[in-house]
C-alpha cells in the first residue's frame, strides 16, 4: 500500500518516516540506566533481604501461635520443634519445623501423634537459632519455658536480623526497632546481633 498517495491526498505534504535511533542516543540512554542501576541497584537488594527475612519469621510465628492455639482448643500438650525427618525433633532450627500433639511428653512424634502442620527449612540465605530446642504449650496456652529465636541473613548484618521472643505465658512477640536506628531490638530492648 502507498501511503506516500494517501498522505497526499489527505493534504499532507511534509511526511517524515521514522528512520530509528542512532548510536550515540542509544549509548547515552544506556548510560542512564547503567547510572541509575548503580545507585538503586544495592538499595534493591538490601530490600529484598529484608522482605525475605520478614517473610521467614512471619511464618515460623504463625506455626507457634497456631500452636499454642491448638494446645488450649485441644486442651493437650503440643510440641514445635526443628525435625528433618517430620518424627524425631532435633536441635537445628535451620530444619523443616513441625506441630504435633505430644501425647506421650517424649519430644518424638509417635505412629499415634499426627502431624498438625509443618513449615519447611530455612532458606539457604538465613541462619535460624533458637535458646532452646523445642516449644512446649500447655492445654492453658502457657510455654516451657520463654525462648527467643533469632533469624539472620547468611552475611551477618545486624540490620537484617529479625527474632521472635515466646514468654512463659505462651504469647508470641515479634522483634521491633523502637529506637529507628535500622536493627531491631528483642523483648527485653537488647539489639539484635547475628
Amino acid at each position: 500500500m502507498n501511503y506516500g498517495y494517501w498522505y497526499k491526498k489527505m493534504g499532507v505534504n511534509n511526511v517524515k518516516q521514522q528512520k530509528g535511533v542512532t548510536l550515540v542516543e542509544l549509548m547515552i540512554t544506556v548510560s542512564i540506566i547503567a547510572i541509575i542501576l548503580t545507585f538503586v541497584g544495592p538499595s534493591i537488594q538490601s530490600l529484598l533481604i529484608k522482605n525475605r527475612v520478614v517473610a521467614e519469621i512471619n511464618e515460623t510465628s504463625s506455626l507457634i501461635q497456631y500452636a499454642r492455639h491448638h494446645a488450649i482448643d485441644e486442651q493437650a500438650q503440643v510440641v514445635v520443634c526443628p525435625s528433618s525427618d517430620y518424627s524425631i525433633c532435633s536441635n537445628d532450627w535451620n530444619d523443616p519445623k513441625i506441630v504435633f500433639i505430644d501425647e506421650d511428653d517424649n519430644a518424638i512424634r509417635g505412629d499415634t501423634e499426627s502431624l498438625l502442620v509443618s513449615i519447611g527449612a530455612t532458606s539457604s540465605t538465613s541462619l535460624m537459632t533458637n535458646t532452646t530446642a523445642i516449644i512446649k504449650f500447655t492445654g492453658t496456652g502457657e510455654a516451657n519455658e520463654t525462648t527467643e529465636i533469632l533469624l539472620c541473613h547468611k552475611d551477618g548484618k545486624a540490620e537484617y536480623a529479625r527474632s521472635l521472643s515466646v514468654t512463659l505465658q505462651g504469647r508470641v512477640k515479634m522483634s521491633s526497632d523502637s529506637d529507628r536506628n535500622g536493627i531491631n531490638e528483642n523483648a527485653s530492648g537488647t539489639e539484635l546481633s547475628c
